[in-house]
């Protein structure tokens, strides 16, 4: 029997569960070598198979060709970004072009290609068997399978040797976020929470300076600085180390790494036959092309840079020196906040406790859709995780939901959900297990974790996704829960953010925590004031990084990184005072692999989605059970079954409006017509 963990069955309740505790780093290369040529020889049986094609024997089986792998790669992908480590990275540069390879050969193998053709071409299909024919031909299509051989072989080249780039640069980048921290002596921190500087205390004792305080080079840690600290060059050092990730001049810089990623998809593209990696990626989105993704960040750019040229005008008398740089535009909006709004973000996050927070998004998603989740002991990744089984409205149980919280060395920055296993009925009924993970500050010596309104609404966006994928009811894994078009994707996460901020869920777990008091009715009204006092700002620093996605990948040819993020942002009029929310040398999500590149403006379109669908639910309440259940059956159930644009207009009875989301952010006066 194979001693390796990760190649035995997940056993125990709920389909099974992974053995987390039994895993080592030793244990994934020969583990991923072996789900590798497992997958071969499943598609190998697939593609030799005498009988004529059919969905069974065809569709059916390929769906099952990475039965070992999957659960492998699972495992693999949560400790690349939730454990790290020097000898993970390493293995992490051995295997990266051998998965590339594995799938190249896979959908390059133009007798599996006809077989799945012919049954497309069938026509005896159902709705669902009908839309992975369709899935699955295009995926062969882009891995390039109607190329001759010496065309298969440099498309299958490119994308093993993007794997090593992509592993290079987000290695490079979480580098330069363990690698620098700055330590201060607790007085320089002036205008921070108590319990940010307990956190930052305690951090640097962790690191063997007790008696200073730690600030972190990561986003969690930043950002609060940012925003509050009075210590103008204090957050000029802070903030000048977090926007020069991987662009310092040393080991970790990645700027030769983007323009080698940038050539290989160029060259990609062009080999597929389109005119260029933006054109490729968005063939497969609700967008479709390049100049629809374009015209919508023309149109909110206008009133965004309107708006954010009255914050600065507003600013400006707050400004001690006269002059506003980019470390002091949180500060001054915050100061502003204060003055106009009375709403103080140190207030605020004692009613935001993190364990209240994680009940209220619990009780908002059983308030409207009957589940309920029960404590599990079980083997976890890491003592700061916890596990909770999700049952349905009738008590069968509906998934595995675990939750990492907290921010720590070789977790890599940011917010996600990750899926362990997706949800299919194809073999009989597979539940889905799916994780968030954040990078909270926790709380010292045991103190409650609080969080900002900010990170208030990361916790219930990630946990739209985990929704998202607990929601789904399809047959097929590959069309399961979040495997949609990147711009729909972000669809639930954002609008599940709506619930945080209800009056019915505050109410009851937001609560105070000295007093356990509920934030008062005033306080909400306060916050709700206070909610585009800056949104020109955190509008424009998206657009700054989305223009520069879209771009970068409609270059006709090389490019310096640096050159051209100042050419392009000068030339489309960003304010001196906004940077990209990503900076070039270390945009993870467009660099650290294929995901959401030529795709950042992804968050956008769902923010329009949103915006339109969040109206619909604002007429009724956000609680109301025939809306709830609208939502759950036209898009949280269905996965990609149907396309996106359908699946939206199955929900609001009509596309999309973007003079929803300028009215959200109090731009409505600029509508572009």
């Amino acid at each position: 029997m194979n001693s390796n963990p990760l190649l035995i069955p997940w056993s125990g309740p709920l389909g099974g569960l992974p053995a987390f505790s039994a895993i080592r780093v030793e244990h994934f290369e020969p583990a991923i070598d072996a789900g590798i040529a497992d997958l071969r020889a499943r598609a190998l049986a697939v593609r030799e198979t005498p009988e004529p094609p059919t969905f069974d024997n065809t569709l059916a089986a390929l769906e099952r060709t990475d039965a070992l792998l999957q659960p492998v790669l699972a495992m693999y992908y949560l400790w690349s970004s939730n454990l790290s480590s020097p000898a993970l990275r390493e293995v992490r540069l051995r295997v990266a072009p051998r998965l590339a390879e594995s799938r190249g050969l896979v959908y390059q193998d133009r007798a599996l290609y006809a077989r799945v053709r012919a049954v497309a071409e069938s026509g005896d299909l159902s709705a669902e068997q009908a839309r992975l024919c369709e899935v699955v031909l295009r995926d062969f299509r882009h891995a390039g399978v109607q190329l001759d051989a010496p065309g298969r072989d440099r498309v299958r080249a490119i994308g093993q040797r993007l794997a090593t780039l992509y592993t290079l640069f987000s290695d490079r980048v979480l580098a330069d976020e363990e690698g620098i921290v700055h330590f201060v002596d607790e007085g320089r921190l002036e205008g921070m929470s108590d319990a940010y500087r307990a956190a930052a205390a305690a951090r640097a004792a962790e690191l063997g300076r007790p008696g200073e305080c730690a600030i972190t080079n990561t986003r969690s840690s930043v950002a609060p600085l940012l925003t509050a600290c009075t210590d103008r060059a204090l957050r000029r050092q802070v903030w000048e180390a977090f926007y020069k990730r991987g662009d310092n001049r040393n080991g970790n810089d990645t700027r030769e790494l983007i323009v080698e990623i940038l050539e290989l998809r160029r060259e990609r593209a062009l080999l597929l036959g389109f005119a260029s990696h933006a054109h490729l990626r968005l063939s497969v989105t609700m967008a479709e092309t390049p100049e629809r993704v374009m015209d919508l960040l023309r149109r909110v750019w206008a009133p965004a840079a309107a708006k954010f040229e009255a914050e600065l005008a507003a600013s400006a008398a707050l400004s001690e020196t006269g002059d506003i740089a980019p470390w002091d535009v949180r500060y001054l909006a915050e100061l502003r906040r204060r003055s106009e709004t009375a709403c103080d973000p140190d207030e605020i996050s004692r009613y935001h406790q993190l364990e209240q927070l994680v009940d209220g998004m619990f009780w908002a998603v059983g308030q409207n859709h009957g589940w309920s989740f029960v404590p599990l002991d079980i083997d976890v990744f890491h003592p700061d995780v916890r596990a909770w089984r999700v049952d349905d409205a009738d008590g069968s149980p509906r998934g595995v939901f675990l939750l990492d919280p907290f921010a720590r060395p070789g977790k890599r920055s940011g917010a996600w959900m990750t899926a362990y296993r997706v949800q299919s009925r194809q073999d009989g009924a597979v539940l889905p297990i799916v994780s968030n993970n954040c990078n909270y500050v926790k709380g010292a010596d045991g103190a409650p974790t609080l969080l900002s309104a900010d990170e208030a609404r990361t916790l219930f966006h990630e946990f739209g996704h985990a929704m998202h994928g607990l929601s789904s009811e399809v047959t097929y894994r590959s069309l399961a829960g979040t495997s949609v078009p990147r711009d729909f994707v972000e669809f639930p996460s954002q609008l599940n953010e709506h619930w945080q901020t209800t009056p019915e869920l505050l109410g009851r777990f937001a609560l105070h925590r000295d007093t356990g008091a509920p934030l008062p009715p005033e306080l909400l009204e306060r916050l709700r004031a206070a909610r585009n006092l800056s949104s020109g700002f955190r509008t424009m620093e998206f657009l700054a990084s989305a223009v520069m996605d879209m771009e970068m990948h409609l270059a006709d040819g090389p490019i310096d990184p640096a050159v051209f993020e100042d050419a392009t942002l000068t030339a489309w009029g960003l304010p001196p005072q906004v940077v990209m929310r990503h900076r070039t040398p270390h945009f993870a999500h467009v660099f650290s692999s294929d995901g959401y590149s030529a795709g950042y403006y992804s968050y956008l379109w769902a923010d329009v989605l949103v915006a339109d669908a969040a109206e619909a639910f604002a007429e009724v309440g956000f609680y109301d059970p025939e809306m709830n259940q609208r939502l759950m059956q036209t898009v949280l159930s269905v996965g990609n079954t149907v396309p996106p644009s359908e699946a939206f207009r199955s929900f609001r009875g009509r596309d999309p409006r973007v003079d929803a989301l300028l009215r959200e952010r109090g731009m409505e006066s600029s509508v572009t017509r």
